[in-house]
């Protein structure tokens, strides 16, 4: 039996306009594969919506947006190095638009969620990478992320909540 037999004996998984040749209330008939397995209407809604992403995406510049957000994240680890006890993660400059620590004073999952109570948004954890992790000779890390919609005054709220953080902790 021939690859199109096996998937046109194959019942569709989903049902939807575009995939059938005829119903009755006993039974469907199919169309052939691959037809038969790609039930309603496309996501246009979507498409539209990527598009205008794009357009605006575009019309901000990537490369600005690469820009800003490598120099946020620069800031942030510059201003991270005032907070005791903490290690910065990553080359002081030609940064991506994140920063990893660690606090002495605090595991990354206890941190993020003390940050969390004040509005502050990070991940704590392996980050889906524990080789990378068991080099650093850590469990894991703190990550705060940027975009261009953040500011610098952004990231110094940030760094007062830390240092909240470390007393509390501490």
């Amino acid at each position: 039996m021939g690859a199109l037999q096996i998937l046109d004996s194959m019942p569709p998984w989903h049902g939807g306009g575009e995939m059938i040749v005829s119903v009755a209330l006993d039974k469907s008939t199919f169309k052939k594969a691959p037809h038969r397995f790609e039930a309603g209407t496309p996501n246009i809604a979507g498409a539209i919506g990527l598009a205008a992403a794009i357009d605006y995406i575009e019309g901000i510049g990537r490369a600005a947006i690469f820009e800003h957000d490598s120099e946020l994240a620069r800031y942030a680890a510059e201003r991270l190095t005032e907070l005791p006890g903490t290690r910065v993660f990553g080359p002081k400059e030609e940064r991506g638009a994140l920063v990893g620590f660690v606090m002495d004073s605090a595991h990354p999952h206890d941190l993020t969620t003390f940050a969390d109570q004040y509005g502050l948004a990070m991940r704590g954890g392996h980050h889906c990478n524990q080789p990378l992790m068991r080099r650093f000779g850590v469990s894991g890390t703190t990550r705060a992320s940027f975009y261009f919609y953040n500011t610098m005054e952004e990231i110094d709220q940030m760094i007062e909540i830390l240092h909240r953080a470390v007393r509390f902790f501490s």
